[in-house]
């Protein structure tokens, strides 16, 4: 049955919407080209654009031309504004930015361990507020909100775990008492970092691929024929509780400890390069991410595959490990025994979804670059005959803040850009 003229209408104005969403500012003649719509009717649905407030005038086509310039028509910006919050176990980053996805504001701020429930909370909301009016917002229309744990795939709420802050499910309600006009989503943290490696990263062209998260914990998202996969109970991906060779107990349904996070979660990582004679500077805490890079730093350097990259001695986290011969010594061994651990779990979720392609994300998946998952492709090229590369990540821990912010724009679009009877 053909469609009404007024569904017709509304179906045209999503498509140039669209367009201009992902092409930028475009003139009538252009969205003509582009849509295949005759003349009149790209007339019509800018008249109807521009009157619902959509989309303006934001300039003047450039070219040589008898008579006034062609008007150049682009997405009203500010029609809506929209918060993106990555939740950690240690703090909370949050991103506000305009309907097209452009990043007016940024803040994060650290959560202590021992902060109560309501103060952390208040916090985390109140870094939100400080960020929107940084932004210039009077409001916020569509709030994502990336955090570790289990999402509800009825509800879509944040599912109570254990080891986890009770202050996360919490400021879910919270943001939404403080912004009632808001749209307030929450999403897990790894899946909305693989979403970004997909439209932004590592993985732009694979419509099947997994994620694997390196960072404080260990996560995994799964992405099959362009479709993110959830799992019955939201827990697709908890890769951190895979019973794995080399360590000394079983993960429990309440505990991790004895899965594959006690292999490649950040205390272990760092663990593993002390064993492996890494030197860390006296009287520091080390960060997962310095030791990781120290070490990719000097074999790249000793390989000469990178000339002239910073001296690793200038990293403050750890020494470079290197002997004066420029033998890299204790980082590549460190190196290789990560990627030993690595390739464990990657080597079970190839067996069982065959992705053809793997992508190490997170702070820690970053700081390896190319010389860690060059190492993990080796291990696995043994260890399965399914073919399976495996990239580094091009947007670390950013990815998650990231994800959220495509998410909450995507849901801002398809409400303020949904086809309407007229």
């Amino acid at each position: 049955m053909p469609a009404s003229p007024s569904t017709a209408r509304a179906i045209n104005d999503r498509f140039a919407l669209r367009l201009l969403q992902q092409e930028g500012p475009l003139t009538a003649g252009q969205l003509k080209q582009l849509t295949g719509l005759s003349r009149p009717t790209v007339a019509d649905l800018v008249d109807r654009l521009t009157a619902a407030g959509l989309i303006a005038v934001v300039g003047e086509a450039g070219e040589q031309r008898r008579g006034p310039n062609a008007k150049v028509y682009g997405i009203v910006a500010d029609r809506a504004h929209l918060a993106a919050l990555d939740v950690r176990t240690e703090g909370v980053a949050v991103a506000v930015a305009d309907l097209v996805g452009r990043v007016l504001a940024e803040a994060s701020v650290p959560i202590d361990g021992d902060t109560g429930t309501g103060p952390a909370v208040e916090q985390a909301v109140a870094l939100v507020e400080r960020a929107v009016k940084e932004a210039g917002a009077d409001r916020l229309h569509t709030v994502g909100i990336g955090a570790p744990g289990l999402i509800d795939p009825a509800g879509g709420e944040l599912r109570d775990s254990s080891g986890l802050p009770a202050w996360h499910r919490r400021l879910v309600a919270a943001l939404q008492e403080r912004l009632p006009e808001a749209r307030v989503s929450v999403e897990n943290e790894t899946n909305l970092a693989a979403l970004a490696e997909q439209r932004d990263g590592a993985a732009r062209d694979r419509d099947t691929f997994v994620l694997l998260w390196l960072g404080h914990g260990t996560g995994a998202a799964v992405v099959l024929d362009g479709a993110l996969r959830r799992g019955a109970s939201g827990g697709t991906g908890e890769i951190g509780f895979l019973p794995v060779p080399g360590t000394s107990a079983l993960p429990t349904s309440t505990d991790c400890e004895g899965g594959f996070h006690s292999l490649a979660a950040a205390a272990a990582v760092v663990d593993l390069a002390v064993e492996c004679g890494v030197p860390v500077a006296a009287g520091q805490e080390p960060s997962v991410v310095g030791v990781v890079r120290a070490a990719a730093a000097v074999v790249r350097e000793a390989v000469g595959r990178v000339p002239g990259a910073a001296p690793p001695d200038r990293m403050p986290e750890v020494a470079a490990g290197a002997s004066p011969s420029g033998d890299p010594g204790p980082a590549a061994r460190f190196l290789d025994a990560l990627a030993d651990r690595i390739a464990v779990g990657v080597a079970s979720v190839v067996a069982i979804l065959d992705p053809g392609c793997v992508v190490l994300g997170g702070e820690v998946g970053q700081a390896g670059g190319a010389v860690l998952a060059a190492r993990v492709q080796d291990r696995i090229a043994r260890m399965t005959p399914l073919p399976t590369e495996v990239r580094a990540t091009t947007l670390g821990g950013g990815a998650v803040l990231r994800g959220a912010l495509l998410t909450a724009r995507d849901r801002a679009q398809e409400e303020l850009f949904a086809p309407r009877e007229r």
